[in-house]
């Protein structure tokens, strides 16, 4: 089974522009998710995916792998469908170029998932964290996902999801945008129209289940910090430092 990683990367992200070039300890922070995706000795190969000159020359520099999108696209699957159309690979993973603190455990347990499913019944995966502080909750960047029994997900939402009627019942769960796809599936889904409730929300992962994608969810408990503000630029910043 040939497993790949694909960090999907724009310049120009609309809350937050340039932020994949930002310093983060020395380093910027694509380049920083870069070395940590590799880092896990998961994968066949690790390429960042972007439609920037400069995104794409940071990660050639320092002796990365890239691809430049010929298309434009408007998701990070669209993107990485294009570059992978014409590579042998059965498993694709989507990492989020503004999440640096990627680590090994969780994409195990995400990888573990295929080489479990003998009979290939599941087309993608994702993973998931607990969050209990509501502001966290209740942030709109924070994406949130509900899962049926079997921990397949059931819908994606920026707002806060289930109602809490009653707040000592209500859990969730904070998604983490790291993909695992077939390669057959990723391409698939590319090729599907954006449904309301995607353009609604602004999440790709909703054209998943309106069109009958079972995307099973995998809990970690392992930080997740995705740079969309500068606010959280600043986070990460601190724990670097605290680590280092």
């Amino acid at each position: 089974m040939k497993i790949i990683a694909m960090i999907p990367a724009r310049y120009e992200a609309s809350r937050f522009p340039g932020k994949l070039m930002k310093d983060l300890a020395g380093k910027s922070v694509i380049l920083r998710t870069y070395e940590a995706t590799k880092n896990a000795n998961l994968f066949d190969e690790v390429y960042v995916v972007t439609d920037s000159d400069i995104i794409f020359n940071e990660i050639i520099s320092n002796g990365g792998k890239a691809i430049k999108s010929i298309k434009e696209h408007e998701s990070g699957s669209d993107r990485i469908a294009e570059a992978v159309e014409n590579l042998e690979v059965d498993i694709v993973v989507n990492v989020q170029g503004d999440e640096p603190f990627t680590q090994t455990e969780p994409l195990k347990n995400l990888l573990n998932v295929f080489k479990l499913d003998v009979n290939k019944q599941i087309a993608i995966a994702s993973l998931k964290i607990k969050i209990d502080d509501l502001d966290e909750v209740n942030n709109p960047n924070n994406v949130k996902v509900v899962c049926n029994e079997n921990n397949f997900a059931m819908y994606f939402s920026r707002s806060p999801i289930p109602y809490a009627r009653d707040l000592s019942k209500a859990v969730y769960y904070k998604h983490i945008g790291i993909y695992a796809f077939r390669k057959e599936a990723l391409l698939k889904f590319t090729k599907l129209p954006v449904n309301q409730l995607e353009a609604a929300e602004k999440l790709e992962n909703l054209r998943f289940l309106a069109h009958g994608f079972n995307v099973k969810m995998v809990e970690t408990n392992q930080i997740a910090i995705g740079i969309d503000t500068p606010e959280d630029l600043e986070k990460a910043r601190a724990i670097f430092q605290s680590n280092n």
